[in-house]
C-alpha cells in the first residue's frame, strides 16, 4: 500500500470515508484540540482537518510509512492528548479492549477518543464467493470482525464518558473479484490471520470469480458492502 500511495495510484476508497466521516463528526462539536495523535489516516485528510483548526498533530501509523512507527496494543508515549482518532485499524489488533484502555490513558482530562473500523457484515459478496469457492473445506479468508452490539458493550465498561458507538456503511460497485482482491490488497486490507489457511486452487478460484460475477445487477457491476464501527467516548473532566 505504501508503495502504491507513493506512485501517486492508490486506491483509498476505505480510508477516504472513515477519515470524512471522523471530520463530520467533529462538526457537531463546539470546541478544538490543542493536541492531537492521528492513527491510520493514510490520506492525510483528518490530520489536515485538524490542523487547520488550530491543532498540533501528530501522525503514527503500525507500519511506520504514514508517520511515527506506533503499536496500538502497547502504551502510547506523548501524552496527554486531548484528542486521539484510530481510523481504520482496530479490528486487527489482538486485544481490542487493552488497545481502547491504552488509547483512554493518554488523554488528557476532558479528552475525546474516536475509532473506526470495518465491522462484521462488510464484504457479504466476497465472503459468499469464497465459501463457494472453497468448497466442502472451507478456509478463513477473512479476520473475525466485531459488530455494533458488542463494540456497545465493551464501551460500556472501559471507562470512557458518554460513550456513543454507531454503525454506518457504504457500498462500492467492482467488475470482477479481481478487481475487489486488488483494491482490498491496495488498502491494505487483505488476510491478516496468522493462520491463514490453504491457498486457493486454480479452480476453486475460478468458482469463486463465477459466484461473484452472478451477483452482478443489471450493469454488470457488482456492488460490494463496507460496514463500519464508530467508537467515541471521553475521558471525565476534571472536577470542581
Amino acid at each position: 500500500m505504501a508503495a502504491l500511495r507513493q506512485r501517486g495510484d492508490a486506491v483509498s476508497t476505505i480510508s477516504r470515508e472513515i477519515a470524512a466521516d471522523a471530520i463530520d463528526r467533529l462538526g457537531f462539536l463546539n470546541r478544538t484540540f490543542d493536541r492531537a495523535l492521528v492513527i491510520g489516516d493514510v490520506t492525510g485528510a483528518f490530520a489536515a482537518h485538524l490542523r487547520d483548526q488550530g491543532s498540533t498533530v501528530e501522525v503514527a501509523d503500525p507500519s511506520g510509512h504514514f508517520g511515527e512507527e506506533i503499536d496500538e496494543e502497547k502504551p502510547i508515549a506523548g501524552g496527554p492528548y486531548d484528542l486521539i482518532a484510530s481510523l481504520g485499524l482496530l479490528d486487527t489488533v489482538n486485544d481490542l479492549p487493552g488497545a481502547l484502555i491504552l488509547m483512554r490513558r493518554a488523554l488528557a482530562a476532558d479528552g475525546l477518543m474516536i475509532a473506526s473500523f470495518l465491522a462484521a457484515g462488510s464484504l457479504p459478496a466476497l465472503r459468499k464467493a469464497m465459501l463457494l469457492g472453497d468448497g466442502e473445506r472451507p478456509a478463513p479468508r477473512i479476520h473475525p470482525q466485531v459488530d455494533v452490539r458488542a463494540a456497545g458493550q465493551l464501551m460500556t465498561r472501559l471507562g470512557y464518558a458518554s460513550p456513543v458507538v454507531d454503525g454506518w456503511g457504504f457500498d462500492v460497485a467492482f467488475e470482477s473479484l479481481d478487481q475487489l482482491v486488488g483494491d482490498l490488497r491496495a488498502q491494505a486490507l487483505g488476510n491478516v490471520l496468522a493462520d491463514p489457511g490453504p491457498p486457493v486452487s486454480k479452480a476453486g478460484l475460478q468458482r469463486a470469480r463465477n459466484a461473484f460475477a452472478d451477483e452482478a445487477g443489471e450493469d454488470g457491476l457488482i456492488r460490494e458492502r463496507f460496514e463500519v464501527v464508530t467508537l467515541s467516548g471521553w475521558t471525565p473532566a476534571p472536577r470542581g
